[in-house]
Formats: C-alpha cells, sequence, structure tokens
C-alpha cells in the first residue's frame, strides 16, 4: 500500500476548503486521496486554523519542522526568494514533505494553488510494515 504524505506552505488565513481544492489538485488523477496518511509544514503553523481544521476533517496527523531541520533540505528543493525572505529557508511543501517521509521520494513537486502550495512524498517503508518481507528469526 502507498503511504502518501502532503507536505504543505500556505499563506496565513486560507480556508479547510482552498487547502483541499489544492491537495487534490496535487494528487491528481492518479494519487489517491484515501493514501494520504500524514501533513507536514513548518512549526508556525501549528496553530493554523485552515490547515487544523483540514487535518482533523480527515484524520490526519500533522508533522511540523523547524526552520533548521527545513534548512537542511534546501539545496533538494525548488526555491522560492519569497519564502526565503518571508521565512528563512528555501521552501516548505517539499522539505516538509520529505522530512515526514524519513527517506521517502517526493512524488509530486510543489504546485501552487490559491495561495497553497503542496508537494507529495512516498513514506518509505517501515521495517516493520507490511511493506517489507519479514525475515524469520531462528527458533
Amino acid at each position: 500500500m502507498t503511504m502518501l504524505i502532503a507536505g504543505i506552505g500556505c499563506r496565513r488565513g486560507v480556508s479547510a476548503q482552498q487547502i483541499e481544492a489544492a491537495v487534490r489538485d496535487a494528487l491528481g488523477d492518479t494519487l489517491p486521496f484515501a493514501a494520504l496518511i500524514a501533513v507536514a509544514s513548518i512549526d508556525t503553523k501549528t496553530d493554523e486554523a485552515g490547515l487544523v481544521e483540514f487535518c482533523a476533517r480527515h484524520a490526519l496527523p500533522l508533522h511540523t519542522f523547524t526552520r533548521e531541520q527545513i534548512a537542511t533540505l534546501d539545496a533538494r528543493v525548488s526555491a522560492s526568494a519569497v519564502v526565503r525572505e518571508q521565512i528563512g529557508v528555501d521552501g516548505v511543501c517539499e522539505p516538509c514533505a520529505l522530512l515526514a517521509a524519513r527517506g521517502g521520494s517526493l512524488l509530486v513537486t510543489k504546485r501552487v494553488n490559491d495561495g497553497v502550495t503542496v508537494a507529495i512524498a512516498c513514506a518509505a517503508a517501515h521495517p516493520h510494515s507490511n511493506d517489507t518481507p519479514r525475515i524469520k528469526e531462528p527458533r
């Protein structure tokens, strides 16, 4: 089963509906919304009403990351001069998606939709998940 993470950056005051529309747009026709297992963003968005409502509506945990954590991936993401000026990092949605995916890969690069940026990452298989063959321990 594919496990997807939506990395989200947004302007202050965007609605849950705007976030949902942007996420669905980023997923397109090929990636199922039901495969989303989490949302990731910068730690300054932990109280962003639209983001919190979107996560609650779909029972998705919100993982947040500090500027320092995000900056470790600056070389791997689509840089935004505006985000660099306002927040101090090159991007939010792509690095947050990658950080939450814990070694997974970016499936959808940054998409901008009505004040919301979204990137989709595929989470790395957890060593104890059903996606990874188990090794039988000798008895």
